[in-house]
């Protein structure tokens, strides 16, 4: 690609996507303003009083003045893991799940398994953006990091590692900045 395939001004240094079919404004126009999280700790060692992670999450939702809807707790248990981010992606008052736990590369790390066959679509771009921010922080040992993203039940579904800075940096820095484009768009009538 060249540079002018990215230009999108008009050549006085303005951004301008109208001549691509859509414009900013109206590409925003779904948002969903307050979103309701629904948070789950995949843990088999931790309660939710020693919940740092899920506390660095919901922290950063309701700095922004969103709504934690619920939190839960469950086991390393493959269908288990599934069983909750499924039920809480279903639900009315839910519009985005984070998990937080499981995505390491150890035997009990179950939560990238369980919640891949529930994506109707993936989002990428998520783990890449994780994955590259944390680097900054734990350099080369982020390759043992297998954060990923997608739509499940039409809800955006975000599964981070269990650390309370991996937790912080991820809700903080990617998902509760996009959580409410996402659900807006993945929910908009066509």
């Amino acid at each position: 690609m060249t540079e002018d395939d990215h230009d999108h001004g008009d050549g006085n240094g303005n951004d301008s996507h109208e001549h691509h079919g859509h414009d900013h404004d109206d590409h925003h126009h779904h948002d969903i303003e307050t979103i309701g999280a629904g948070i789950v700790t995949v843990t088999s060692s931790r309660t939710l009083d020693d919940d740092r992670a899920g506390d660095a999450i919901a922290a950063a939702f309701e700095a922004e003045g969103h709504e934690v809807v619920t939190r839960e707790l469950v086991p390393d248990d493959h269908d288990r893991v599934q069983a909750a981010l499924a039920n809480l992606a279903g639900r009315d008052d839910v519009d985005a799940v984070v998990s937080t736990g499981g995505t390491g590369v150890t035997p009990d790390d179950v939560t990238v398994e369980a919640v891949r066959p529930l994506f109707e679509r993936s989002l990428p771009g998520f783990g890449e953006l994780f994955r590259r921010l944390s680097y900054d922080e734990i350099g080369t040992r982020v390759v043992g990091t297998r954060a990923v993203a997608g739509l499940v039940d039409g809800t955006p579904t975000f599964c981070l590692p269990g650390s309370e800075n991996a937790a912080t940096l991820g809700a903080e820095e990617i998902i509760v900045p996009e959580a409410g484009h996402l659900s807006g768009l993945a929910s908009r009538e066509e």
